[in-house]
């Protein structure tokens, strides 16, 4: 409120004159130099308008004032100059102004590459309102009204950013349709059919900032308690159960990752390939989790660990990696598929140098209908050639040559889009992936059919210690449907389709669902012909077309004396199961009596679980890792080392002999 002699009145200076200069924006500088006059008062009942000479006891008031005539006027504000006394450097001048005032610096569109596509929010705005101080006192020494743009109307105005905030009312609002599971996309639409006060300006970032403050502390801490004992619990009853929590700098609960004994099992025999997709959310604080799923024996999807992340930071990712790489016995897989995350690609290269990188399709291409619009309009043809060119493109070359001719013919050559695309090409078109084992996986399908098996059993509105619970029924039920395809392989006889003594062969030694997949192409390679073409001493290459069709056309190199073929199309080395080109070559040189053993890869057999795997020492974990863990397990102690003076006493002298112990240890040498 202003300063009064009663509850209405408001005090003014007479004649408060301002110096010549007071248009420079340095004039502030000037106003320790303007000199008090007799002050005079009168009843005001309306609302308070600023004006040079108001007084105001305290500076919030002044600000309170100028900020309700802004918001009645259209327009937001914020603080633009202060002033420091020389002598004590205490506030003595303070400026106010409209928050369009001034421009950006060079070095801010410097910092922020994507400046040029912002809408100019700072434009010389020379509105304001100066206040020094006197006596104790604040005094509006200088107001300016003019605006150099437009004025927001009274139902916009309050959506401004100075002007915005959540209510009482709408944050218990919030708060129970977070905890029943509504989307944090679709709570605005509820808050605003809710009745709450129009006026009060919420913005949908405002909403889901308030529920992200609400995740970062957790997790309350009875709730990340009770996560934690979960950890230890099943710790202690199986030693490979491993678990690894971050602590931020308030010390309360972040990121966490477990896995437990059966998934690092499975990663020693299906952990070639692995999906990684932090794009669900299920749990009550919208923390996304992050599954590391694989394939497996039984084209089973399988889980080698998971992970609820408080954001999706290159920090974050930087810190699961290393968690899972520990928990894996230092193993890292030959390919890892995720969606095209800049900060999870960098945290890839520095944790997992050695793996693969490649980008899920899917999330690459899933713009396309948005950004290509007008050509998707103007060109019903242009989906289907550019389809063809992805999907169906076998060699680089055919790739690169329709890729060039489609930008060629629809002038395309322009759209920023599609040359970040052609720039990071080998992360996903197939043509460059096919000779690389990637398990028949081009996009993170995997990760996401494991979300929607996981969302049956876990609730949007799940605690984080129920989380975890209900992670370990679900698991529990994936794996009882691996033990039933087991016994459904061991004790089912599969029914053949052909009198090829291949055929039966593979189904003694493939998987069920495996064994299908080797079918279907053995029965498609009697809808193909094979004809010679070249010969190179026993090199012979043959081109494989359906019959009565001239394309597509593969062609297959077979070494007669090694019964060994490769084939154009390069299944078998990106899936791992014989394609039908080649089979349709053994079926012409007569090489079906027998499943050459090179091309069974152990992975897609009945036996997959039962050839040695890679021993899971006890894993090396690192120092960030350890000290997180001493700090959970410190902390507990200091918990109960304060309850007496008894127990404190004890813990200090135990502390200090501890510390005398490790100083006389000698240190390891660590290699991260």
């Amino acid at each position: 409120m202003a300063s009064s002699s009663n509850a209405a009145d408001i005090v003014l200076r007479n004649d408060c004159s301002e110096p010549e200069s007071v248009d420079d924006p340095d004039a502030l500088d000037l106003i320790q130099n303007e000199t008090p006059q007799p002050a005079k008062s009168f009843v005001y009942s309306g609302p308070v308008e600023p004006c040079e000479g108001m007084v105001f006891d305290e500076l919030e008031d002044a600000e309170t004032c100028y900020k309700a005539y802004a918001r009645r006027k259209g327009f937001s504000i914020r603080k633009s100059h202060t002033r420091l006394s020389n002598k004590d450097k205490s506030l003595i001048g303070v400026e106010f102004s409209c928050s369009r005032e001034g421009y950006h610096r060079p070095s801010y569109r410097k910092k922020y590459k994507n400046f040029e596509n912002r809408a100019e929010t700072m434009i010389g705005c020379k509105a304001l309102m100066r206040l020094r101080k006197d006596e104790g006192k604040w005094v509006v020494s200088k107001f300016l009204v003019d605006h150099n743009h437009e004025l927001c109307s009274p139902e916009s105005t309050p959506l401004l950013p100075g002007h915005r905030k959540i209510t009482r009312a709408q944050k218990n609002l919030l708060d129970v349709l977070n905890v029943s599971g509504i989307a944090p996309t679709k709570i605005m639409s509820v808050l605003r059919e809710s009745g709450v006060d129009p006026n009060v300006g919420c913005a949908r970032k405002d909403a889901l900032n308030y529920l992200g403050i609400k995740r970062r502390k957790l997790v309350e801490d009875g709730d990340a308690q009770r996560m934690y004992n979960f950890f230890v619990q099943s710790q202690s009853e199986n030693p490979d159960f491993f678990y690894a929590v971050q602590r931020d700098e308030d010390n309360s609960m972040g990121n966490c990752f477990w896995v437990d004994g059966r998934s690092r099992l499975a990663f020693q025999y299906f952990g070639d390939v692995v999906c990684f997709d932090a794009t669900y959310f299920s749990n009550r604080y919208d923390m996304p989790f992050a599954p590391f799923v694989g394939v497996n024996h039984h084209q089973l999807s399988v889980m080698f660990g998971c992970a609820l992340l408080v954001n999706k930071s290159r920090e974050s990712y930087v810190w699961l990696f290393k968690a899972w790489f520990d928990a894996m016995g230092g193993r890292s897989p030959s390919v890892i598929i995720t969606d095209d995350d800049k900060g999870m690609a960098e945290a890839i290269a520095q944790v997992l140098p050695n793996t693969t990188h490649r980008l899920c399709m899917w999330h690459v291409l899933r713009k396309a209908p948005q950004l290509l619009t007008h050509v998707y309009i103007n060109y019903p043809l242009f989906q289907g050639e550019f389809d063809h060119c992805i999907h169906d493109t076998v060699t680089i070359e055919e790739f690169e040559n329709e890729w060039k001719e489609l930008i060629a013919k629809y002038a395309l050559g322009d759209v920023d889009w599609l040359k970040d695309l052609y720039v990071q090409r080998e992360k996903w078109v197939p043509a460059y992936l096919r000779t690389m084992f990637c398990a028949g996986m081009l996009t993170t399908k995997r990760s996401e059919s494991m979300h929607r098996f996981f969302k049956d059993f876990v609730p949007s509105c799940t605690f984080v210690s129920d989380f975890v619970h209900q992670y370990e029924k679900a698991l529990d039920e994936r794996y009882q449907s691996e033990k039933e395809r087991d016994v459904e392989t061991r004790t089912a006889k599969a029914i053949l389709k052909t009198c090829y003594k291949i055929e039966a062969e593979a189904a003694k030694v493939y998987s069920r669902k495996s064994f299908l997949l080797f079918q279907e192409e053995l029965f498609s390679s009697q809808k193909h012909k094979a004809c010679r073409y070249r010969e190179e001493g026993t090199i012979k290459t043959y081109r494989v077309l359906p019959y009565g069709k001239p394309e597509p056309m593969y062609e297959v190199v077979f070494d007669g004396v090694e019964k060994k073929a490769t084939c154009s199309c390069h299944m078998f080395e990106f899936v791992g199961i014989v394609c039908r080109h080649i089979l349709a070559v053994f079926v012409k040189k007569n090489v079906v009596d027998c499943l050459p053993q090179r091309y069974v890869l152990q992975r897609w057999t009945m036996n997959a679980m039962r050839h040695g795997a890679h021993e899971i020492q006890g894993p090396q974990i690192s120092p960030t890792l350890m000290r997180n863990s001493l700090m959970i397990e410190f902390l507990k102690v200091v918990e109960e080392g304060q309850k007496s003076q008894r127990k404190h006493h004890h813990l200090t002298v135990a502390l200090r002999k501890a510390h005398s112990e490790l100083l006389a240890m000698d240190d390891e040498c660590w290699n991260f």
